[in-house]
């Protein structure tokens, strides 16, 4: 009767995914108490300026800046399975600082920022390993599903994380409530040391040093692969794209629909709730798209759903009246955000080689992250400048268009995800992919 009642399927019936998917659900919904907890220790517990809480914001984000290159040439240099272990027991020893100094009474803003920071170091690390290490867990053939079952897990958090976040920090009080999220790190910790498959023998560091290898020709090499692979380029182009427009819609949409549409806080809350549910809704469908329209118009699919974002400027300019449209656009955009994320992100993985899987996760995020604090500078700009509503057309129009290169490039003919030779592509004379980054290629490290 128990077999019966448990779902069919490899990957319902594979340990060590199983295992990494168990870790990365109790992480998940831990994490949210303190997306919540942590902001309210500094406002509440501590009773900082608004300049001291956007700061801690600040800090907790460097590291995907400032040290995000570097972290996926240590990837791709080490096993990935011990840096998954140390970031999550980095996280929860960090954490857990928190609600001990509140107890002894020492807690301070400056703690807060050491430990935004520290946190934010094992995330990096921890980020680019974990997308590096599926494919070292399951068959090529599996990466959409396995990708898809961690994506339910991120959505259903994101969904009803919030709630319990509250309710916990409420019975509680926030210093308190981030041991929860300390304790939710070491459980996902010891799922992913249980994981028992061997990873692929990593270059020793003698080897290295024989074939010449250093941080910058490692990165190098990593920057040529993404950028002078065709697939990869294109994937950059229109992710960076919606990200740096869809930022610049976002960072101001809350102001818009409370001053410009005069929404309540709960009509607003009601809003965000429904975009939750089309996370949800496309991580539970996302894996039976691909496999009946292909991998490539999957792809483009999830990106032709930033054109519902156009459904917010052109709403009416009443509350009443703009609440179908901006729930239809927040509910639309995020089933496609999630469609064409965990469908590019497995083809990203599938033609990979496993060397570069590090380096290219790494540049990747680099790209595509890079341009968000540019996104929300140049919307906070344009609002200022001009107004609200203007900067919502502005970013509404560019995630509309975002999905012009994997339409007009090779990704939409792919069916099924290609086979790419070992080898990286020598760099292209022309500079296509360079134009993706923001200013100056950094030469320490980044994500």
């Amino acid at each position: 009767m128990v077999r019966r009642l448990w779902p069919t399927g490899p990957l319902w019936r594979h340990p060590d995914f199983l295992k990494l998917w168990s870790a990365e659900t109790i992480s998940q919904f831990g994490s949210q108490i303190t997306g919540l907890a942590l902001p309210l220790v500094a406002v509440i517990t501590l009773d900082v300026s608004a300049f001291q809480v956007s700061a801690l914001f600040v800090v907790e984000s460097a590291p995907f800046l400032l040290i995000s290159l570097p972290a996926g040439v240590w990837v791709d240099r080490l096993p990935r399975r011990p840096i998954l272990v140390i970031g999550d027991l980095g996280r929860a020893a960090a954490l857990a600082t928190i609600p001990a100094a509140y107890w002894l009474d020492v807690l301070t803003i400056w703690q807060l920022y050491a430990v935004g920071l520290v946190v934010g170091v094992f995330t990096v690390f921890f980020d680019v390993a974990y997308q590096s290490y599926l494919p070292a867990l399951v068959q090529r053939d599996q990466l959409v599903e396995g990708n898809s079952k961690l994506e339910i897990s991120r959505s259903a958090a994101q969904l009803g994380g919030p709630a319990a976040a509250g309710v916990l920090i409420q019975a509680l009080k926030a210093p308190v409530a981030i041991l929860f999220d300390a304790l939710s790190f070491l459980g996902s910790g010891l799922f992913v040391l249980a994981i028992r498959k061997h990873e692929e023998q990593v270059p020793t560091r003698a080897e290295r040093k024989e074939a010449g290898g250093t941080m910058r020709t490692e990165l190098a090499e990593g920057l040529r692969w993404v950028l002078g692979n065709r697939y990869l380029r294109t994937i950059a182009a229109t992710t960076a794209t919606f990200n740096f427009f869809g930022q610049m819609m976002f960072a101001i949409l809350i102001v818009y629909l409370a001053r410009t549409l005069e929404m309540s806080p709960g009509l607003i809350g009601a809003m965000f709730a429904i975009s939750q549910v089309g996370y949800l809704i496309g991580a539970l469908t996302t894996n039976r798209i691909s496999t009946r329209i292909g991998v490539g118009p999957a792809i483009v699919t999830g990106a032709l759903c930033g054109i519902a974002n156009l459904l917010i400027p052109i709403a009416p300019q009443d509350a009443h009246g703009a609440l179908p449209f901006v729930a239809l656009s927040l509910g639309i955009s995020s089933f496609g955000v999630v469609l064409y994320n965990v469908t590019q992100v497995s083809m990203r993985q599938a033609i990979t080689p496993e060397r570069l899987q590090g380096r290219m996760n790494a540049v990747m995020r680099f790209i595509v992250w890079g341009v968000m604090p540019l996104g929300t500078l140049a919307g906070g700009a344009i609002a200022t400048a001009i107004d609200l509503r203007t900067a919502i057309w502005i970013g509404a129009l560019g995630t509309a268009i975002a999905w012009l290169p994997v339409t007009v490039g090779p990704v939409r003919s792919l069916r099924e995800v290609p086979h790419i030779d070992e080898e990286p592509p020598e760099p292209r004379a022309e500079t296509e992919g360079e134009a993706l980054f923001p200013g100056p290629l950094p030469t320490p490290e980044e994500q």
